[in-house]
């Protein structure tokens, strides 16, 4: 059965493919290619898996339905792994329309084309910036997400609540992770370890916000693919004993799960950044400033719920997982 997976240029999306390309699976990756963050990477990224048999790409926008669906009906997608989005929390400040077409336009039209095309599972991402405003630790998917703080955690929220109505309306399962701050080679450049690994490499400051008093709950991309690739093959049913009167947000009557994926371990950011300094043997130029719009102090996992679904253990520690990001960093770059 052919997998679609959107976003297939992008970070998540590439390693995802390898994944499943190295499964045997065959696999639409299907991306846009947009400028938000260098092109090259993605080009490479792509050109890599197109060397691979069993991948078909596709440049297209999921903003433009007619295409979409046309894709659909050609490969004979009965599987989707929907990573394709307009990323990143500051940016929704200054570029909000990208959202609104990608975030919310883009994924209706996903779902639309599963329902038409009887789609067996959707996979799709969500975003740990859902929790927003909360401060109870851990973030579990049984708390309410109703306060978020970024418009770009507010059309991850409505992606939820929009897979839910076709789950509700169309038996559509539809599975929702919230990933957590997800790092590794091959990553994305507007992501702080990568930006501070550039500066200090270069010899530039690094801006440290909130003082430094900043936590993330850090996950390394193998154990992210390892719990996308044990997931897609588990869509979710109605829960028997989801309660009108007391709701779950994670789970429903409905074919439609929710599931935090992290590494539930945060990592104190100026542990990060000392990390990165002792793999690369550099100090740091560090220049603090105070919070920024949108952001958040802390995040942190509850994974229990796909623990017990299939097994989800990180394995990776930051040692690890930093050190391969930065013997790939250093090899593409050509640097040090």
């Amino acid at each position: 059965m052919t997998i679609l997976v959107t976003g297939a240029a992008g970070f998540i999306g590439y390693h995802l493919c390898e994944r499943l390309l190295r499964e045997g699976e065959q696999v639409v990756g299907l991306d846009n290619f947009n400028d938000y963050y260098e092109v090259q990477l993605k080009e490479d990224r792509f050109a890599r898996l197109s060397e691979q048999p069993g991948f078909s790409g596709v440049r297209a926008d999921i903003a433009q339905y007619d295409a979409l669906n046309a894709l659909f009906g050609q490969y004979q997608i009965k599987k989707v792994i929907h990573l394709a989005a307009q990323a990143g929390v500051r940016y929704s400040l200054t570029n909000p329309f990208a959202y609104l077409d990608t975030n919310l336009l883009g994924f209706g039209n996903m779902l639309e084309a599963c329902r038409r095309h009887e789609v067996s599972h959707l996979v799709y991402a969500s975003s740990s910036s859902v929790y927003g405003a909360n401060v109870t630790m851990p973030f579990s998917v049984r708390h309410g997400v109703d306060h978020p703080v970024s418009l770009y955690a507010a059309t991850k929220k409505a992606n939820e609540l929009m897979a839910h109505t076709y789950s509700h309306l169309y038996g559509l399962p539809t599975t929702g992770l919230r990933f957590f701050t997800v790092y590794g080679p091959w990553g994305r450049p507007d992501m702080a370890y990568f930006s501070f690994t550039r500066n200090i490499v270069a010899g530039k400051p690094i801006q440290v916000f909130n003082e430094g008093r900043m936590e993330r709950d850090f996950t390394y991309i193998d154990d992210i693919i390892e719990g996308i690739v044990r997931l897609h093959g588990r869509p979710p049913k109605p829960d028997p004993a989801w309660d009108r009167e007391r709701p779950d947000p994670g789970t429903s009557y409905a074919p439609y799960r929710v599931y935090n994926i992290g590494n539930h371990q945060p990592v104190a950011l100026m542990h990060f950044i000392q990390t990165i300094e002792q793999k690369l043997g550099k100090k740091a130029k560090l220049e603090f400033q105070p919070m920024q719009p949108g952001d958040v102090k802390a995040t942190f996992a509850d994974i229990d719920d796909l623990t017990r679904e299939i097994g989800f253990k990180p394995t990776t520690t930051i040692e690890e997982g930093i050190g391969r990001f930065i013997d790939w960093y250093t090899a593409y770059y050509n640097v040090i």
